[in-house]
């Protein structure tokens, strides 16, 4: 999560420009090495890979509890809704009253872009959460066929698109792509990775990321693994695989790391406030470089030698601002006691609301309608899903 903080933090540059006014850029990818970079600092597959092994672990929890598929999708979503809502609330009001004060509207356009950027993963993790009871099952009865079912769908959808030119029908793979580098966390919750010698580990780790040159350098797919995000290919699906076995490789040292008191307690502060850091982080970041704006001689021009050296300083204000925030609106990450689920058809609607906000956002960027609309769809969808249904009979 810090490692994301600090990529959006080099990607955003706002400072003066040649002509003497603002210009927005993003130094980060302007370096030669970047798309190298990508290769190692594209750690959203392992995200997926870490959330399939929690959902395997939470559904089966659940289920043993007796709870419902339909149960389980409804917390989840909630768990993702309504720590959304009051951002899509913010984004409203801020953009609202930008249009109103007619400032820099090219400015304010790509600041919203930045800021709305990281809701694909809403979309992608919503729909994981939504096929976790379904496809733990089929994990459970066929795992090997499952997972060649969903590969032969990531290549399929690759294949169409990259054959007709239509980038639009790449987004399928928002399903497909993220379901299999979740499923890869079943297999890690079932210690698949476990009965795997070291030198084995390291050696698949290795082949897929030998894999990677083929298939950017003679195949379709860019060498920068961020290109390949929104609609997500298949490399993301190799790096999934690599970034499983590394991360086994490394649970000595790591859980060596966690006996530390001082990295429980980071662990601690910022798990608890996960989806909040995720949400706000963007805007953070473009406040805190707002504000130095307003300060003669503290904002370089973006890329320059003093622009990086700025960037330790800026860090450390935007994850204080973070900390800051986070006492306000970390509570709505906390979903607390809920009465019986609704109905599977109200869950299903409350899903959908939460769902094509975010959704709407990775494909037409943020905008007002879209901001004050989302605010509406995900307060419904909170509202819908916090409704109590009838006590289920025994």
């Amino acid at each position: 999560m810090l490692l994301v903080v600090l990529i959006h933090l080099l990607q955003t540059g706002v400072g003066p420009g040649p002509d003497g006014g603002l210009t927005a850029s993003r130094p980060l990818e302007q370096q030669p090495w970047f798309a190298a970079a990508t290769w190692a600092g594209q750690i959203m597959p392992l995200f997926f890979v870490v959330g399939g092994f929690a959902s395997a672990a939470g559904w089966r929890s659940w289920a043993r509890k007796g709870g419902t598929a339909s149960g389980y999708v409804r917390l989840r979503t909630l768990r993702l809704a309504q720590p959304t809502l009051p951002l899509f609330v913010f984004f409203a009001i801020v953009l609202g009253a930008a249009t109103l004060l007619a400032l820099a509207p090219a400015l304010v356009s790509a600041a919203a872009l930045g800021a709305g950027s990281p809701l694909w993963f809403l979309a992608a993790y919503l729909l994981c959460q939504a096929a976790t009871p379904w496809l733990l099952a089929f994990h459970g009865r066929m795992p090997r066929l499952t997972v060649a079912v969903l590969l032969v769908g990531v290549v399929i959808v690759d294949a169409a698109r990259f054959s007709s030119g239509a980038t639009d029908v790449g987004l399928v793979n928002l399903v497909f792509v993220w379901l299999l580098v979740h499923q890869l966390g079943f297999w890690y919750a079932d210690g698949w990775f476990d009965r795997r010698h070291p030198l084995t580990l390291l050696g698949i780790a290795a082949a897929c990321y030998l894999s990677l040159w083929p298939l950017t350098s003679i195949g379709p797919y860019s060498d920068n693994m961020l290109a390949g995000l929104n609609p997500p290919t298949l490399p993301l699906v190799v790096l999934g695989l690599a970034q499983a076995c590394l991360l086994r490789l490394a649970r000595t040292p790591l859980s060596r790391l966690m006996q530390t008191r001082v990295m429980r307690a980071i662990v601690f502060v910022v798990g608890s406030r996960l989806m909040t850091v995720y949400l706000w982080h963007l805007p953070v970041i473009l406040l805190v470089t707002g504000l130095t704006l307003l300060v003669p001689g503290a904002a370089p021009v973006p890329a320059s030698a003093a622009w990086w050296w700025s960037r330790p300083v800026v860090l450390v204000a935007v994850l204080a601002l973070l900390y800051a925030l986070s006492l306000l609106v970390a509570r709505w990450e906390a979903v607390g006691d809920l009465a019986p689920a609704p109905r599977a058809a109200i869950v299903a609607v409350g899903f959908a609301l939460a769902f094509l906000p975010a959704f709407a956002v990775m494909r037409l960027g943020l905008s007002l309608p879209l901001a004050v609309g989302g605010a509406i769809a995900l307060a419904l969808a909170v509202w819908l899903l916090r409704r109590g249904g009838a006590p289920a009979r025994r």
